[in-house]
């Protein structure tokens, strides 16, 4: 655990201690719920989950940057279960691809690479998030989520394939 978190317990302030965790850490966790949960309502209900996760288990954490990884890994986590209970009936698949392709150019390409990206599965999707919105490298995101670097690279690789066929298909030949 930190040494300051030690001492502000010693002190009887571990309270404060928390709350200053919580805002230090409350606008990343909670875009990663969002960016993977894409809903305000429910991201926010990931983080209240996470924090409170995070006050249950403070006693355990041995450094500032092991509170950091253990948020982002529980953020993941708790976001990925979050959408397996509120997963529609139907598999994205069966959605169909927009039948007019928009003008290439389009300033509106950024909202229709996140549109696409919640397309990915799970993994996938978590892993892009980490990596393009959280700016983590392959090492980091393969400890968060758990995984090998190998995984992580295979989903970055096939994920960015993936993404550039269905921009080509929506908007013609576009290189990200």
């Amino acid at each position: 655990m930190p040494q300051q978190v030690l001492d502000a317990q010693a002190e009887g302030t571990a309270q404060d201690t928390f709350a200053g965790l919580v805002r230090k850490h409350q606008a990343m966790v909670f875009s990663i719920a969002y960016a993977f949960l894409r809903d305000v309502a429910t991201a926010e209900e990931v983080a209240q989950d996470v924090f409170l996760a995070l006050h249950r288990s403070l006693a355990t954490l041995e450094s500032p940057q092991h509170v950091v990884n253990w948020l982002r890994r529980v953020a993941a986590h708790r976001s990925i279960d979050r959408q397996r209970r509120s997963r529609p009936l139907w598999a994205l698949d069966d959605i169909g691809e927009p039948a007019a392709p928009a003008p290439s150019g389009d300033p509106m390409l950024a909202g229709a690479l996140r549109q696409l990206i919640g397309t990915l599965p799970d993994h996938p999707r978590l892993v892009m998030i980490l990596r393009y919105q959280e700016d983590m490298d392959v090492a980091e995101i393969g400890e968060v989520l758990e995984m090998p670097e190998g995984t992580v690279k295979a989903h970055i690789h096939r994920s960015l394939k993936l993404l550039r066929d269905k921009l080509s298909r929506r908007f013609g030949e576009i290189s990200i």
